[in-house]
């Protein structure tokens, strides 16, 4: 399989004129953007990240297993929007009853009658609460609408909300 990504953080506007950058973490511990480095973009540069305040970074690129810091504010402006990633097999196990959104990514979603509904095929969060792409379905992502989720079986058991228009066994559309 492909190592996968997860999304670590985000460059954000330049700070100042020497080169550093605010950068937004998606982790629980900014600090992990340091220890789980060097990320990498979508182009597959390599940084590494180095924090000189709260959310205020010294970037680096990694050329030939050298570090060539991002010096100046136009450097600095070229990088911004630039998402920094980590392979999934860097990150620690999550706790029981944890995942990560990319685990969750092509698990096939069953109903608890065994009716199979399709394969997760993305994981959205916009601040309220994580929900599931499945198929032409969205579904939020709670131990209600998803009581079971088992990575290593590759499949999730979905309750599906009474107002859901899946149609159901003996159930007209």
């Amino acid at each position: 399989m492909a190592a996968r990504r997860i999304l670590l953080g985000v460059i954000g506007r330049p700070h100042g004129v020497r080169g550093l950058l605010h950068v937004h973490s998606h982790a629980a511990d900014p600090a992990s953007l340091v220890r789980l480095g060097p990320l990498t973009d979508e182009r597959g540069r390599q940084f590494a990240l180095r924090w000189r305040g709260e959310g205020i970074a010294e970037l680096a690129e990694i050329v030939e297993g050298r570090r060539v810091k991002v010096a100046d504010r136009d450097a600095a402006q070229r990088l911004v929007n630039t998402r920094l990633y980590v392979d999934r097999e860097r990150l620690p196990e999550p706790q029981p009853d944890e995942f990560y959104f990319a685990d969750l990514v092509g698990l096939l979603a069953v109903t608890e009658d065994g009716r199979e509904l399709g394969q997760v095929a993305a994981v959205h969060d916009y601040g309220a609460g994580a929900s599931l792409e499945i198929g032409a379905l969205l579904l939020p992502f709670t131990r209600a609408c998803v009581p079971e989720v088992d990575i290593a079986g590759g499949r999730l058991t979905v309750v599906l909300p009474v107002e859901t228009d899946v149609p159901r066994e003996g159930r007209a559309a």
